[in-house]
């Protein structure tokens, strides 16, 4: 199997219905409390610092360089994203002092300390591979917040700047996953451990999004 098919497959098994999460609905229809909104960049803000880090030690603990790169590139990625997101979160009312001070729901932090524990734990080949399988679904989150947040909340594009940044597709990444997949597969790697990874990736992915207030 190739690594295309591979992928292809596991995102077929492990792709999510859009009613599960009614956070993103209800941003996208302008639904949502502005509350929400600061939740959501107060925990995104935490989540982000914590992923940066562990996909940095992906990379450090991958051997295979396709796989190698593109956790650096992930980690690389975070940097860049974390950045954007005082613009979000001073667009919902948040300062600061506030975002430092925002305590942290446990249901929403549950996705990165599991990001953490591939990090330590998982074969790098199989959580690239659950990783994109989970991208593909944050991607389109991002794409639907972007929207409802200009067409309901009135914010500009340096507000939006962060879910602009994860919505907008990354081909050259998605080249480099596939090439360490290959790579993998044609060193004999199963990667049994990738729908596992995947399947709870996605449970706490929608964790994250269905323990924030709506109201």
């Amino acid at each position: 199997m190739t690594a295309r098919a591979l992928l292809d497959s596991v995102r077929q098994e492990l792709s999510t219905k859009d009613e599960e999460n009614r956070t993103v609905a209800a941003i996208g229809a302008g639904d949502a409390a502005l509350s929400t909104l600061a939740a959501l960049g107060a925990e995104e803000t935490l989540i982000v610092a914590s992923d940066r880090r562990s996909f940095l030690l992906l990379a450090a603990r991958a051997e295979e360089p396709n796989a190698a790169g593109f956790f650096a590139w992930l980690g690389q990625g975070e940097g860049l994203a974390i950045a954007k997101l005082p613009a979000f979160t001073a667009a919902t009312g948040m300062d600061a002092a506030a975002v430092a001070e925002y305590e942290p729901r446990p249901g929403c932090q549950a996705y990165p300390s599991y990001v953490a524990w591939l990090a330590l734990n998982g074969d790098p080949a199989d959580v690239l591979l659950a990783l994109m399988v989970n991208f593909s679904a944050w991607g389109g989150y991002c794409a639907t917040i972007a929207g409802g947040l200009r067409a309901h909340y009135g914010f500009d594009d340096d507000a939006c700047a962060f879910f602009d940044f994860f919505a907008a597709p990354a081909p050259e990444m998605e080249a480099q996953a596939l090439a360490a997949v290959d790579a993998a597969l044609a060193g004999g790697a199963t990667l049994h451990r990738a729908r596992r990874y995947g399947r709870l990736l996605q449970s706490y992915e929608a964790s994250f999004w269905n323990t924030l207030p709506i109201t």
